[in-house]
């Protein structure tokens, strides 16, 4: 526990309140239907604070074709709810993903963020969008927000794994 929330791994019952909270920040997240979130519900973590969920943030692995210790982690729907702000849980959020996925060894983490100064601020730096293209193909192809990905104002940022 923290300056009073708790971080957690997330558990089917809290898919709906995920859901919730991913459109309750729909401007700034990819959507993700319930199914998704289902299916992904163990890559999940959530902070509560007095029983209420005030924030999400989960993961995806991206494979390198023919390098697959040289897999990136991209840090997917990190979203916490406006009052609860500045209280460390977004940074808190991030670091228990990173945590989670130290088992893995991977490269890297990266995110796709319209929120780089908060990135920025955990050690994320910025990179050319072309650096990613796994992830343009895997999810943003998908994305119904933008027409085509190199047009899309996210900025790609990246944080080298600290257990490589």
């Amino acid at each position: 526990m923290s300056d009073g929330y708790t971080i957690r791994g997330a558990t089917l019952s809290d898919a709906e309140r995920i859901f919730a909270l991913i459109h309750l920040n729909r401007d700034q997240l990819v959507p993700r239907s319930m199914g998704n979130i289902i299916e992904n519900i163990d890559r999940f973590v959530i902070a509560e604070a007095d029983g209420e969920m005030v924030g999400c943030a989960t993961f995806q692995v991206h494979p390198e074709i023919g390098d697959p210790e040289a897999a990136a982690v991209e840090i997917q729907s990190v979203a916490d709810k406006g009052p609860v702000r500045r209280r460390g849980i977004g940074r808190a959020l991030v670091e228990a993903v990173a945590e989670r996925v130290a088992p893995f060894r991977p490269r890297e983490v990266l995110v796709l963020t319209f929120a780089p100064e908060f990135f920025r601020a955990l050690g994320f730096r910025e990179i050319p969008k072309t650096n990613v293209m796994h992830k343009l193909y895997t999810g943003c192809i998908n994305c119904t927000k933008h027409a085509n990905p190199f047009t899309c104002p996210e900025i790609a940022m990246v944080r080298e794994f600290a257990g490589k």
